[in-house]
């Protein structure tokens, strides 16, 4: 029984030692693949027709300071030229909770942006159903994808991965977040990057398609 035993933890401890090594190497590969088309310098950015904002946490009268950097990276891009129209992605699945109009508001509200230039997805309830949803949905081909260094990574190669010609703009930060904060990012990164490569691989198909409401066309067929 007890040689059974010890044969048993040590066949748990290898597996668990190669799953470490799969996952530390997907993360590996996710993130050299990506670091050729991420940006920090705005004017360094190449054009692309459309800005991509994946949603954050907010509130009922404002937004987090996540979606806030975001929310002034996309302007910066807008603003320089590099793109042409925003596609602001987000939750609005649940009752009471708003992520794309509480953005599109404060982008209005703070920053006086043209509604006519920002574009809604109800239905960007991750990284990966917003690339998705933005290809088949919103007819984005080419893309700067607007968020934290963090997250750059999964955007850019779940973006490329399904076929849109993307890179990132890292998102400035207005206030400094901590260390602590930043760790525990890049944990969550760690195991969302694991996740993605598997959906890419997998095609998995978002919660919900839909009509087309071309990112070339009118905004306000994407507003609720």
């Amino acid at each position: 029984m007890g040689k059974r035993l010890k044969f048993l933890a040590i066949a748990v401890g290898l597996s668990f030692f190669a799953i470490g090594i799969f996952c530390i190497s997907i993360n590996v590969y996710m993130v050299s693949y990506a670091k050729p088309y991420i940006y920090s310098d705005v004017d360094s950015l190449p054009y692309k027709y459309a800005a991509i904002l994946p949603g954050a946490k907010v509130y009922r009268n404002s937004v987090s300071h996540v979606v806030r950097d975001r929310v002034e990276g996309s302007l910066q891009c807008l603003n320089s030229g590099k793109v042409e129209r925003i596609l602001v992605s987000g939750d609005h699945g649940r009752t009471g909770y708003d992520e794309v109009n509480q953005i599109r508001r404060f982008m209005q509200g703070e920053y006086g942006t043209d509604g006519s230039l920002i574009f809604m997805d109800h239905a960007g309830f991750s990284t990966y159903e917003t690339m998705y949803r933005a290809r088949d949905i919103f007819c984005v081909k080419d893309a700067v994808i607007v968020t934290q260094k963090f997250h750059v990574y999964r955007a850019v190669y779940i973006a490329r991965k399904l076929g849109l010609d993307a890179v990132a703009f890292v998102a400035p930060e207005m206030v400094s977040y901590s260390r602590e904060l930043h760790h525990a990012w890049e944990f969550r990164e760690f195991l969302a990057r694991v996740k993605a490569f598997f959906s890419v691989a997998l095609n998995v198909k978002p919660t919900y398609l839909g009509e087309q409401i071309p990112i070339t066309g009118d905004s306000g067929k994407s507003w609720d």
